[in-house]
């Protein structure tokens, strides 16, 4: 709670002065029905039209500044609660960019949508209730149980039985629900999960006439999601009936009582009248607590999944006196050893030694799960390693500031991500202040150039969120052109030109020789025309080195890519090239 109530920030002051409207609102509202007697008994029973004028503009004047107060209460209460909700979405939002792959993983990307926005919502509704009504409800049910002693201290007795009976249902309902909420949450997650994988990916749902099978998959997860909150709604509602029961039981009482005392001459009309109108002010606030024990019984559960990613804290941080600069390219793996899952005992890679020049062009070459890209991550420190140690100019990466690092280790993912914004937003990714010129040359090494000529608006067309407009080569071209804005040390392709012919990424390569013949690469492909004309092949098995020669020593030495070779150039070679 403490985690979530600190992003309250400068809204303190809009809450101070909400809180101290509403109770000033709520003393209007009390002393209301104390003046309603005094007119009846000294005005009207009396016939002294006197005191019913003065005491009537007095009553006029009191519900006037009620009316201002809770105006003022409301403007305060809308400006507090939705300026935290936009504080608490900036805190998780700003938290999550500091998060590694390793936190990322133990957050799912819906959950992390759900926190953000549902459970978010939540919080805020709770706030504005909680500095509105649970300011007014427990003050209101405070003053007008004083005037209900001062009027007749015998009958107000009778208001704790029904005090004590409302406190025990609201109890187990909130205990109850509360169990059922932080299941619902959960619940969400997975309905939110559907939702983007469905949308996602709905173009290999289409092709492959499975619209049936993902509607019942969303149908499953929204019936579970129905069936937990009939049954939490079902228990909060046995709230309304037992606050009726209340009610009703002190009505009838102060009915038979008051009735009893004022043919005794021991009470007033008018205090009886007053009487009922502070009874229902009490039951009225109590109504009112259960429905903040309702909305506390949802965001207690939002309140704890917020707070666990606002408390997550980043597995990988910058060192107290980090090195500024990277002197080069070499890389040099010592004994490395890696899991996802850390002691775990299941190693993605295992006794990895291996040094790499700067300069050189490196292929890199293996089955599915044989550890490519796990190697490439710790390059620029995407996870740590858990024995051994990566160095990169000398410098173990963990001695490095992370932001120093990645700018000078480009990568290009498996997964190419465009954003929505021209192609030259997208370029300048790689480098803010990138002149056109400069894009348009980068654009050239990465072969990007021939298609966006092509394009009617050329560097200024603009492109879909996730590249949705242009295709899986296209897609890559522009990437690699944007980490080649970089100016990088090392170059990482992650398979990165999968999508393209062999004559263009022959051509990729061939720039890179040119262009940035200083820098590092990495190229990590399926196929072998794509590293054969690298420096020296890296040949990984089950997350083990087990090659790396040139080309030709490969061929002669090492089976496993013999047999690639082999299989690829006796199947036909690549597509666009005669075997």
């Amino acid at each position: 709670m403490r985690t979530v109530l600190h992003q309250l920030g400068r809204y303190k002051k809009d809450t101070v002065i909400c809180v101290l409207m509403t109770t000033l609102e709520v003393v209007m509202d009390i002393l209301l029905p104390f003046i309603t007697a005094i007119i009846i008994d000294r005005g009207l029973s009396a016939a002294n039209m006197s005191v019913v004028w003065r005491y009537g503009i007095i009553m006029v004047v009191m519900a006037f500044l009620g009316l201002v107060f809770g105006a003022g209460a409301g403007k305060y209460a809308a400006s507090a609660s939705s300026g935290f909700a936009a504080n608490l979405r900036e805190a998780i939002y700003s938290n999550i960019q500091t998060f590694s792959f390793s936190n990322i993983d133990k957050f799912s990307v819906p959950g992390l949508v759900t926190r953000m926005t549902t459970d978010v919502t939540n919080v805020q509704n709770a706030f504005m209730m909680l500095i509105r009504m649970a300011v007014r409800a427990p003050l209101t049910l405070v003053f007008s149980y004083i005037m209900c002693l001062i009027i007749s201290p015998r009958m107000s007795l009778m208001f704790l039985i029904a005090l004590v009976f409302l406190v025990v249902v609201l109890g187990v309902i909130m205990i109850t629900a509360m169990k059922i909420f932080n299941d619902v949450f959960h619940r969400y997650d997975d309905l939110n999960a559907s939702v983007q994988e469905n949308v996602s990916a709905i173009r290999v749902v289409k092709a492959f006439v499975r619209e049936d099978f993902e509607e019942q998959k969303f149908s499953k997860a929204s019936k579970t999601l129905y069936k937990l909150f009939v049954k939490a709604e079902s228990l909060l509602a046995i709230n309304n009936p037992a606050m009726m029961l209340a009610i009703y039981f002190c009505i009838m009482l102060v009915s038979w009582l008051g009735a009893h005392y004022i043919v005794a001459g021991s009470m007033t009309t008018g205090e009886l009248t007053s009487l009922f109108s502070y009874v229902l002010s009490l039951m009225m606030s109590l109504m009112m607590l259960s429905m903040i024990v309702v909305m506390i019984s949802i965001s207690l559960a939002s309140i704890r999944r917020i707070a666990e990613v606002l408390r997550e804290t980043p597995d990988l941080a910058d060192p107290e006196n980090p090195v500024m600069e990277v002197k080069d390219g070499s890389i040099d793996f010592d004994h490395v050893q890696f899991a996802y899952k850390h002691g775990s005992g299941k190693n993605t890679l295992s006794d990895i030694d291996l040094h790499i020049h700067s300069g050189e062009t490196i292929g890199v070459i293996g089955g599915t799960g044989s550890g490519k890209s796990s190697l490439v991550n710790l390059i620029c420190r995407l996870y740590d390693v858990d024995e051994g140690a990566v160095r990169v100019g000398g410098v173990d990466v963990r001695k490095y500031d992370m932001e120093v690092l990645r700018n000078q280790v480009s990568v290009v993912l498996q997964k190419n991500t465009l954003f929505s914004g021209s192609i030259l937003d997208n370029l300048r990714w790689g480098n803010p202040q990138a002149t056109e010129e400069e894009c348009m040359e980068a654009c050239k090494s990465a072969c990007a150039d021939e298609f966006i000529d092509r394009m009617p608006d050329g560097y200024h067309t603009h492109i879909e969120r996730g590249g949705a407009n242009v295709s899986g080569g296209q897609k890559q071209r522009l990437c690699i052109a944007r980490a080649l804005l970089k100016k990088p040390k090392v170059l990482i392709l992650d398979d990165s030109t999968s999508a393209v012919d062999t004559a263009t990424d022959a051509k990729i390569r061939e720039a890179f020789q040119k262009k940035i013949p200083g820098t590092t690469k990495i190229i990590i492909a399926q196929r072998v025309s794509s590293v054969e004309n690298a420096d020296r092949i890296l040949v990984l098995d089950n997350g083990r080195i087990n090659g790396f020669d040139t080309h030709e020593n490969l061929l002669k030495t090492n089976a496993i890519y013999s047999e690639i070779y082999e299989s690829q150039v006796q199947g036909g070679g690549d597509f666009d090239q005669p075997a």
